[in-house]
């Protein structure tokens, strides 16, 4: 029996019945339980007698104050929700197995469920219970399960709407539903699904799914059966969620796949993507192309570490918009980028698609404040019959970038057969620089340094040569680049250190009056114990303090200014002097150089070799060098025209293959002794 309308005024916490009390009397005289429940605020607003009996209260007055919502879990609201949305839009009749908690002891009862408008004309729910399920314990576990799970399971007529959705599946999936195929994203999904369950009367994928919030990953479990109601072909369907699954999976291979930094593919992927290349035997034709940035460390010297990262992305995506979508990009590394052009390509075509790509990067990059320019060097090799794995290819390309770096930068060079047998030659002498560390095969020759007023020479310049056991005299030009790019360049730097240290405490102690110079990289300044192998130096007997000048590029003044400061007053403190090489084709910022404990600046052979046109410029450097209380010393001088301008302009010393090319530590000795400012004959005979 229906109560028909219940007064929608609160009386003493309870909503009270308008109907006449005859009708009230029908109600209250059924033997089965009847209550109307207000959805809306989770308390009852009418019950007979045996409502009250199965709810435990001692009055229907006791049970319509209860606030059901006090231990009603969400996923029961969430369930009377949909009841209630059901029972406004299909006037919808539900009977369920249902645990009720009166007074919190749990209770299981076969509940029909109806509709009931309110006098405010809100939709509420009547109640009636058919029977105690108490001794169906395994039906009232898995009724609660259905009801409490997050697993959406809903049984599907065979080609028409969902005959059951558990809450869950009622909470994700869009209504009205009208079959099974419309909640797919994809209907090929739809289609291989049902294929495989005529097969096996089972499938399982995972796939997109249309839900109400929007399209999810799913993973779906589906099996033939048939509706206990009817007997008809139906399918039910196992849905569970794995967005943020799929999600983390995808950011994963995602990451995996790719450099962080750039977003470009990385060195795993460009592996990967070429062996695939290679076996599926597509690689005729295809074209590598290796690039990085022209003296990037500069970059990241002069500017931050922040900038030399714009940099790369700038390039990243400058080298993207000029590829073609086919075209493979990955970075491999620090500034080192490879380019997998598919297909043939000739080589005029393959110089066009560089020089857009050179076009592209050169223009100016904005980072803060600055415009930083960048250009690069490129190395460009292809398959052969030659060269039929992915590593062969990359090897000759990064050949091909090597005589790119050697031929002056900003060039593009393609790989030839010459080309692997000089790189075959220097990695024999890499391998041979090696064992020369560690066999002491270095040794220094020395440039004097020649005071050009008094016409004495008053230092010398350590320059090391390489004894090859079989090559004999190696010159360092060969073996400089190859010890900086394999990290050799901090050991021989010790070495040089320590021959040129040993030689200058002989002849401080042999009473021969000279300054020392020795060359310091910029690896080996920035080292953390350089400080320390200094001190080591400095300690020993006989140590000349003051005598021995180490010798530094523009490079190094480059970065934290006060920082650098601190670690050349420290070395100064030491018992060394401090020399600029090279001076005026590097950083050069005059506002910083007063800054820094200098005892000598030298100009680049560079400016003396353009005598006397390159005039106004040394004479600048000869000026700043009194301003700041150093010496100058002109390098590379190879004249006797280059000799007198800087006589004529007061430049103190020099030192180049006017005066002598570098020589052994005995013949330097003789050297010495013979160039003497009486001496024309010595000067010629030691002349080079």
């Amino acid at each position: 029996m229906a109560v028909k309308s219940i007064r929608s005024t609160l009386d003493m916490g309870r909503l009270h019945l308008s109907e006449a009390e005859a009708s009230l009397g029908i109600a209250r005289r059924l033997r089965a339980a009847v209550w109307v429940f207000d959805i809306d605020r989770a308390r009852i607003v009418f019950a007979n007698d045996a409502a009250c009996q199965l709810w435990q209260a001692d009055t229907e007055e006791d049970l319509c104050a209860r606030d059901m919502a006090l231990d009603m879990t969400p996923t029961v609201a969430k369930r009377l929700k949909q009841y209630q949305i059901d029972f406004s839009q299909a006037d919808s009749i539900f009977t369920e197995l249902w645990t009720l908690y009166p007074n919190g002891e749990p209770m299981g009862v076969m509940v029909v469920f109806r509709g009931f408008r309110l006098d405010d004309g809100r939709m509420a729910m009547q109640c009636e219970a058919l029977s105690d399920a108490q001794d169906q314990p395994d039906n009232l576990r898995s009724a609660e399960a259905l009801l409490h799970t997050d697993v959406m399971i809903t049984l599907f007529s065979r080609d028409g709407p969902p005959l059951y959705l558990n809450p869950a599946a009622r909470n994700a999936f869009p209504t009205p539903l009208n079959s099974f195929e419309a909640l797919l994203v994809d209907p090929a999904d739809f289609t291989q699904m049902v294929a495989r369950m005529a097969e096996v009367g089972e499938h399982r994928l995972v796939t997109k799914t249309h839900t109400v919030a929007g399209t999810r990953w799913f993973d779906l479990s589906v099996k033939s059966c048939s509706d206990a109601v009817t007997g008809q072909p139906a399918i039910l369907l196992t849905a569970i969620d794995v967005s943020e699954l799929k999600e983390a999976r995808d950011t994963a291979r995602h990451l995996a796949d790719r450099d962080q930094l750039t977003n470009l593919h990385n060195r795993s992927y460009l592996q990967n993507y070429l062996e695939g290349l290679e076996r599926s035997g597509d690689t005729s034709g295809c074209t590598v192309i290796f690039f990085d940035v022209d003296r990037f460390k500069l970059i990241n010297d002069r500017y931050g570490h922040d900038a030399g990262d714009t940099v790369l992305k700038q390039i990243a995506i400058r080298a993207r918009a000029v590829l073609s979508p086919e075209d493979m990009l990955a970075r491999l590394g620090g500034d080192e980028f490879v380019i997998v052009i598919e297909g043939d390509s000739s080589k005029a075509a393959l110089e066009l698609q560089v020089e857009k790509l050179r076009s592209a990067i050169s223009k100016p990059i904005p980072h803060d404040k600055s415009r930083i320019d960048a250009t690069i060097s490129v190395g460009i090799a292809g398959y052969t019959d030659d060269s039929d794995c992915f590593s062969d290819v990359m090897r000759q390309a990064d050949i091909a970038l090597y005589a790119s770096k050697q031929g002056g930068r900003n060039c593009t060079t393609f790989f030839n057969t010459q080309m692997g047998k000089a790189a075959i030659a220097r990695d024999q002498i890499e391998v041979a620089l090696g064992h020369a560390v560690l066999a002491d095969e270095f040794i220094l020759h020395y440039q004097p340094r020649l005071d050009i007023q008094s016409g004495e020479i008053v230092g010398a310049e350590g320059l090391v040569r390489w004894l090859h056991p079989e090559r004999g005299m190696v010159m360092p030009d060969v073996f400089i680049p190859i010890c900086e790019e394999t990290g050799l360049i901090d050991e021989l730097g010790r070495i040089v250190l320590e021959i040129g240290c040993t030689q200058a405490i002989e002849w401080h102690q042999a009473g021969l009056d000279l300054d020392v110079s020795l060359n310091v990289s910029p690896r080996q300044f920035s080292d953390p114990g350089f400080v320390t192998t200094l001190q080591d130096f400095a300690a020993r007997p006989g140590f000349p303090h003051g005598r021995i000048e180490l010798e530094i590029t523009e490079t190094v003044l480059i970065g934290e200014h006060n920082e650098i400061a601190e670690k050349l007053r420290a070395i100064t403190a030491i018992g060394y002097s401090i020399a600029i090489d090279d001076f005026g084709t590097g950083y050069s910022n005059l506002s910083y150089i007063s800054r820094f404990p200098l005892t000598c600046l030298k100009i680049d052979r560079s400016f003396i070799d353009q005598l006397p046109a390159s005039g106004p410029i040394v004479q600048l450097i000869l000026t700043l060098g009194q301003q700041i209380g150093a010496r100058v010393v002109s390098e590379g001088v190879e004249t006797q025209e280059q000799l007198d301008w800087l006589t004529d302009n007061n430049c103190k010393e020099a030192q180049g293959y006017f005066i002598t090319r570098p020589l052994a530590v005995r013949d330097f000795e003789r050297f010495v002794q013979a160039f003497a400012p009486s001496s024309q004959r010595g000067r010629d005979e030691y002349r080079a």
